[in-house]
């Protein structure tokens, strides 16, 4: 791994699993469907979009999504996705190498749903670049790893799980511009692209911009 690039280790595992049949369709995460369904549809960023599951949920249910991910496979299938449910009209896909460039815009809902990395990324400055990126009142979702899955990619046991109020520390947001509106860590049981089934748990991080 180490010497691959990051595009082409994210590239070769997102062609991989479009390629596997048992690796089930993308679900939208469940933090994501939980906080979104309380907020009206606006338009919304998908940072690392992945299979997609997160950006297609956004459409269904009435918001503008820019999807963006490191893999043009990635981007590639979700575009595609998007057109066969007719949601293209609402789904801009774009690879991007976030240490290196962002999409354009300013948006209701940023989610950073496991933006993790086994390769060096400024993840605190992307964060902070997403929450600069919002309209007031618009919110920043992170959700991260407090645990590792069976199926997860990094199964070194002795990494080190940031909670939610070191990752918002780590943003340094301007104070009085920003209100923390959750920092948890629940448990449930979650189902890996293969099927397999694992107790885990999610860091969660969730601030809104004042206005």
């Amino acid at each position: 791994m180490a010497a691959q690039r990051p595009e082409e280790f994210w590239e070769g595992l997102y062609r991989q699993r479009a390629q596997d049949r048992s690796v089930r369709a993308s679900r939208v995460n469940p933090v994501l469907e939980e906080e979104a369904a309380e907020l009206p549809p606006g338009a919304a960023l998908d940072l690392g979009c992945g299979m997609g599951g997160d950006t297609l949920w956004l459409a269904r249910h009435g918001w503008t999504v820019t999807a963006v991910d490191i893999a043009p496979t990635a981007v590639e299938r979700v575009a595609a996705l998007a057109r066969t449910e007719r949601l293209d009209d609402r789904v801009t896909a774009e690879c991007h190498d976030l240490a290196r460039s962002f999409p354009a815009g300013n948006f209701d809902l940023v989610s950073a749903q496991y933006f993790h990395t086994p390769y060096e990324l400024p993840r605190d400055t992307i964060l902070r670049t997403a929450a600069e990126a919002l309209r007031p009142g618009g919110r920043l979702l992170v959700v991260d790893h407090g645990s590792i899955a069976p199926w997860s990619w990094n199964q070194d046991r002795s990494t080190p799980f940031a909670t939610p109020q070191e990752i918002y520390a780590q943003l340094a947001l301007p104070s009085g511009e920003w209100a923390l509106e959750r920092a948890d860590a629940p448990r449930r049981e979650a189902t890996g692209p293969d099927g397999r089934t694992a107790t885990v748990t999610d860091h969660v991080l969730l601030v809104r911009r004042a206005g």
